[in-house]
């Protein structure tokens, strides 16, 4: 390395790209195919193509940076291998974004152009986190750089899930997950933000089958009663203990529906009885599971309501949630 004259002033970015381009032009950060070394690695928790590295990415990456140096001075062979995570959801809407602009949607393109429409954006862009990682002097080895997408890593994982399911580690089943109508895919809980939301409490009588009287029930979603399969109680209520398996009808769908107990319920909230409703609700969907309940989704992936929904069926939860609002109270079942 030739020795260069100080300046008045320490130039971060100077010293920082001379000394990295020294590192990369002498492959200290390559790891041998084969070698006489004992051999140490880290693959790199891959960050988001979509997005940016934040402090959380330079601490990780900065502890990462420290141990696989460590290991390379002790002797080890090591192997730092980068990579980027496809992201998803985050990926699709950007590139979605762009078929918008040109008056397209996925669907005009199907799976494989889509498809191919990804690979050429994170091509574009996908450099943007690299670059970042190495402005922050991480040892990697890029020669191997991966991406989640990479036909071998996504064969790797196809393998697994069959061996998974052929040794029955993993079934497929009925959950509730976080579902978005607009790119009718389900949404990791990872990916959602929750916000509070200053919203309304309907109270709503259900009548007792055999005419004794009427319990009442909130809620803050009523088109979701269209598919309640029961009423639940926390079974030390003493005001419900004598209702618990009863039947109630359950109003605009005119059907009937048990009375359960269950200690999930909150004595002193509203009535102390709660609807269950487990297709709409994780909650409800456990103690479904529980009390064995039918399972009943009258929202289609579409964001409609559906053929659980009776004469609601093909309206928007919005539009529904008024119209069922405006029926319970011509009924006389709003409190």
């Amino acid at each position: 390395m030739a020795i260069k004259e100080l300046g008045k002033a320490f130039e971060p970015a100077e010293a920082e790209k001379r000394l990295y381009d020294y590192w990369l032009t002498n492959n200290f950060f390559h790891a041998k195919d084969k070698s006489e070394a004992p051999a140490f690695s880290i693959v790199i928790p891959p960050p988001n193509v979509t997005g940016m590295l934040h402090m959380g990415h330079a601490l990780n990456n900065t502890l990462q940076d420290v141990i696989i140096r460590f290991k390379r001075m002790q002797g080890y062979n090591t192997l730092w291998m980068p990579g980027m995570d496809h992201a998803g959801i985050a990926t699709q809407n950007v590139v979605e974004q762009q078929l918008r602009k040109e008056g397209l949607t996925r669907h005009d393109l199907g799976r494989e152009k889509f498809i191919a429409r990804v690979w050429e954006w994170k091509e574009k862009y996908g450099g943007v986190i690299i670059n970042q990682l190495k402005r922050l002097g991480c040892s990697c080895d890029w020669e191997r750089e991966r991406f989640t997408m990479d036909e071998g890593l996504s064969q790797a994982v196809r393998e697994v899930f069959v061996r998974l399911y052929n040794e029955n580690m993993i079934y497929q089943g009925d959950y509730i997950v976080n579902w978005c109508p607009r790119c009718h895919t389900a949404i990791s809980d990872l990916e959602v933000e929750f916000k509070q939301d200053q919203s309304f409490l309907w109270n709503i009588r259900y009548p007792y089958a055999d005419g004794s009287g009427e319990i009442v029930v909130a809620t803050t979603r009523p088109e979701t009663m269209l598919g309640d399969t029961a009423v639940a109680v926390h079974p030390d209520d003493l005001r419900y203990k004598d209702k618990i398996g009863k039947f109630v009808i359950l109003p605009l769908v005119n059907k009937e529906i048990p009375v359960i107990a269950d200690d999930y319920v909150t004595m002193d909230f509203g009535s102390g009885a709660v609807k269950i409703t487990p297709g709409s609700d994780p909650n409800d969907f456990a103690m479904a599971e529980r009390h064995q309940l039918k399972i009943i989704s009258v929202i289609d992936g579409q964001g409609l309501i559906n053929e659980h929904g009776g004469k609601y069926k093909g309206q928007d939860r919005y539009e529904a949630r008024a119209n069922v609002i405006a029926d319970l109270e011509k009924g006389g079942y709003l409190v």
